[in-house]
């Protein structure tokens, strides 16, 4: 069903979408790498910002090794991610699913009223593209770090 909870230990559904250079970037280009996806609901909003300005000075600690790779997932254009993504000095690339399928497909749609957007949350997928951990956050309060770094430590 679309926009369930992914299951822990099940395959994650491949994805492909542009970043904001336009690039594509499927799921299944990844294998072999642990994927963090941070869906958020909007650029430019205040909780989104105050993420990703925390989460880009801890990429390093984030990623970890190399084995991982994080994006930022919304619903918002490339061309959007790119202004964001400038302005606010994101080292990770964005993501930008318009047409709503990924974030329906990982359980991180919001519903179209009152903002149609993507929830907040966090996917990990492993190595081998099965789905590590699920966690939705409320809408208005932002991911902290060391949580986030606890969970990406954490799945497998």
């Amino acid at each position: 069903m679309d926009n369930q909870p992914l299951k822990i230990g099940e395959p994650a559904p491949d994805f492909e979408l542009m970043d904001e250079n336009k690039n594509k970037i499927s799921l299944s280009s990844l294998r072999g790498k642990k994927v963090v996806l941070l869906f958020y609901p909007m650029d430019f909003s205040p909780t989104c910002t105050t993420e990703h300005c925390a989460f880009g000075p801890a990429l390093p600690q984030l990623a970890g090794d190399g084995g991982t790779v994080v994006y930022g997932v919304s619903i918002d254009s490339p061309f959007c991610h790119a202004e964001y993504k400038a302005k606010y000095n994101i080292p990770y690339s964005l993501l930008a699913d318009p047409t709503r399928k990924m974030v329906k497909a990982y359980g991180m749609f919001a519903g179209e009223e009152p903002y149609n957007c993507g929830k907040r949350g966090t996917v990990i997928i492993n190595s081998t593209g099965l789905v590590a951990a699920w966690q939705e956050q409320p809408m208005r309060e932002p991911r902290e770090v060391e949580k986030l770094k606890q969970l990406i430590a954490s799945a497998e």
